[in-house]
């Protein structure tokens, strides 16, 4: 294998690891802290991604043992991830984030039969890691299928792979004078942004089309196709990048900051801003706001160009290992204020006295990932100019070949894993399911999405509505629960507020086609409460189906309570069901209980169900309302730990007249 053809293979694989490690490291301490909705000492295990500090011990060349050593680490800690419980996850993945760190700026100072690593083998190994991602994800319905059990064996061959492309890499044995910390430090924040930009959006096709409720079959095909495209380009004309001049450069950039961050900004929601606003109603996209989501899509490759450009002069020149440890430790620095921006913007209301500065800011970390990339391209233009004279090719064709299979794959698999099937009817009735999924979590803070994906199969609802279903987001390592429930049980689905809102979501899952989906937004002040709306059409009925998540002050849950009645008006056939975080005690739940029958107490006033199931009290808060002509048959609730989230799961049978 050539040199070129090997530092690609590694920094594919190292990328990909990476993206998993620091991807379930985050989401282990995110789910533990879920608890309790607030940040503790397991927000420490972030230290773990500051291992290049370590760099600064190394007083002389290391030895080739280190590299195995921090390969033997990455190995065993990503292997086990998927086999241990949240609290062994945190630690295996904080550890193998850790080695892989350490090892990515060691392997700069490397070489492989006389090679050192060019800009265009990290180019092509970050479209390759990009590539694999999306196949993985499309193939597990949203959620990386080597992170769910039964693909848990991938992670395993991911690592023997790299150990395979290791094994004729050793340290430089030069005298040349290695470039300074200063020549290093804005290379190196440039190199980790567009990590982050990989990391919390563009390795996820589910987060990217979740912005603008998207295309996700066409935002998959359009980003492999990319990949594909750019890394044709490296093989077949290597010597392309000699043409772009650096303000072309430089323009490319400046266009992908700003698509980026319009396609943020104009499908941000204008929440009421006081408890006497008028709720507002979001509906589809418009092509306004679709437009710079593909703009965004087509320009994204920059990030390619740039890393290459980065990178480049490290060739020629290698920084020493001071000067690496400054660099990695600036940009793992900023890569973590980036994820607690984001974070903030969905968790604004519980960690005060900070994340209410970033409520409905979910555009600025985005924004600062492409502007900081840019700024480094801009300060580092007269080092561009030589690196791109220094470009040269030798990769192998079979990378096009293995691209080719990635994109065929992940269009396949987007095909596949959004088909709908056909249902038979109820005779004069539905069965209605309200869950609460904790983000895909039991109460315990364990992974249970597939027992939970187990009860939905079991229970067979002909409408689900989810509550905390809003994951697609960095904090839970971008899985998307709602797309792999409706795909698992070929649902139609109508993910609902979208991750720019900052709500815990609030989807809905069915066996008939929805219509006229929409979002009702009314005031809060502490999550945002934004209702799912969709109407049904049954027997030749139109049903409307209210999927609702309030939480905050009595004021705003009597806003909530109000503005719900008033979207419901006089209209027949609604369902009105979800986490509504009101007991029967409370003015909010007694103004819709007034005009709308609670299922639970029109079957079982004492609020005991003849089973012994006892929901008096403070014990209910997941409710099912209906309007007349409906009523219930039967209800039930099945409390955790069965229900595999912290809440009760609530079903029932609902009828009506011929």
């Amino acid at each position: 294998m050539k040199s070129s053809n090997r530092y690609a293979l590694i920094f594919a694989l190292l990328f990909l690891l990476l993206l998993h490690s620091i991807g379930t490291l985050v989401e282990s301490i995110y789910i533990l802290d879920l608890l309790k909705t607030s940040l503790d000492e397991k927000a420490l295990g972030l230290l773990f991604l500051f291992s290049p500090v370590f760099l600064l011990l190394l007083k002389r060349r290391p030895s080739r043992a280190l590299i195995w050593l921090l390969f033997v680490i990455l190995f065993i800690g990503r292997g086990l991830i998927i086999f241990l419980p949240t609290a062994g996850r945190l630690l295996a993945s904080g550890l193998a984030s850790a080695a892989a760190l350490f090892l990515f700026p060691l392997l700069i100072n490397t070489q492989s039969d006389g090679e050192r690593p060019t800009g265009q083998a990290f180019s092509l190994g970050l479209a390759l890691a990009v590539g694999a991602s999306i196949l993985l994800r499309t193939l597990g319905y949203g959620i990386d299928y080597s992170l769910q059990t039964e693909g848990g064996w991938l992670g395993w061959v991911l690592g023997l792979g790299l150990g395979y492309a290791l094994r004729r890499v050793a340290f430089l044995a030069t005298k040349e004078k290695p470039a300074s910390a200063r020549e290093a430090l804005l290379p190196l924040l440039g190199v980790w942004m567009v990590f982050a930009l990989v990391y919390f959006a563009f390795s996820a096709p589910s987060v990217l089309a979740r912005w603008a409720e998207s295309d996700y079959r066409m935002t998959v095909f359009l980003i492999s196709l990319l990949c594909l495209i750019w890394v044709g380009g490296l093989i077949l004309r290597p010597t392309w990048i000699e043409d772009l001049s650096p303000t072309l450069v430089l323009i490319w950039n400046l266009l992908f900051t700003l698509a980026l961050t319009t396609t943020l900004l104009v499908n941000r929601v204008a929440f009421p801003p006081s408890p006497d606003s008028p709720p507002l109603i979001v509906g589809a996209a418009s092509w306004q706001q679709q437009a710079p989501y593909y703009l965004t899509l087509l320009l994204f490759p920059v990030i390619f160009l740039d890393l290459s450009l980065l990178t480049e002069p490290w060739k020629r020149q290698p920084p020493s290992l001071p000067a690496l440890a400054a660099g990695m430790l600036l940009g793992v620095f900023v890569l973590v204020l980036l994820m607690f921006m984001q974070i903030f913007t969905n968790v604004w209301g519980y960690v005060e006295p900070v994340s209410p500065w970033f409520r409905n800011q979910f555009w600025l970390p985005y924004f600062l990932m492409s502007a900081l990339l840019t700024l480094a391209v801009i300060f580092l233009r007269p080092r561009l100019k030589g690196a791109q004279r220094a470009l040269e090719g030798n990769f192998s064709p079979n990378w096009l070949v293995l691209f080719v299979v990635l994109l065929g794959g992940s269009v396949a698999a987007a095909f596949v894993t959004t088909q709908v099937r056909q249902f038979t009817p109820r005779p004069n009735s539905l069965i209605v399911l309200t869950y609460n999924l904790q983000q895909g979590n039991d109460s315990f803070g364990e992974r249970s999405y597939q027992r939970q994906l187990a009860l939905m199969k079991q229970i067979d609802a002909d409408i689900i509505a989810l509550q905390e279903s809003d994951s697609a987001r960095v904090s839970l390592n971008n899985t998307d629960l709602v797309r792999y429930f409706a795909g698992k049980l070929r649902y139609y689905s109508y993910y609902g507020p979208g991750p720019i809102s900052g709500t815990y979501g609030t989807a809905i899952l069915s066996k008939y086609p929805l219509y006229n989906p929409h979002i009702v937004f009314s005031y809060s002040d502490q999550d945002e409460i934004g209702t799912a709306v969709a109407e049904i059409q049954v027997d030749g009925r139109w049903f409307t189906i209210y999927n609702v998540h309030p939480d905050g002050s009595d004021t705003a849950m009597m806003v909530f309570a109000q503005s719900l009645l008033e979207q419901i008006g006089d209209k027949p056939y609604v369902i009105a069901l979800g986490d509504y975080n009101l007991r029967d005690d409370e003015p909010a739940y007694q103004v819709i209980a007034a005009r709308l029958t609670n299922v639970w107490e029109s079957l079982y006033p004492t609020k005991i169900s003849p089973q012994g199931i006892d929901m008096s009290g403070r014990n209910r808060i997941d409710h099912i309302f209906l309007s007349a002509p409906l009523r219930p048959r039967w209800a039930t609730y099945v409390l955790p730990p069965d229900s595999a989230t912290d809440h009760p799961v609530h079903w029932a049978e609902i009828v009506w007249e011929e």
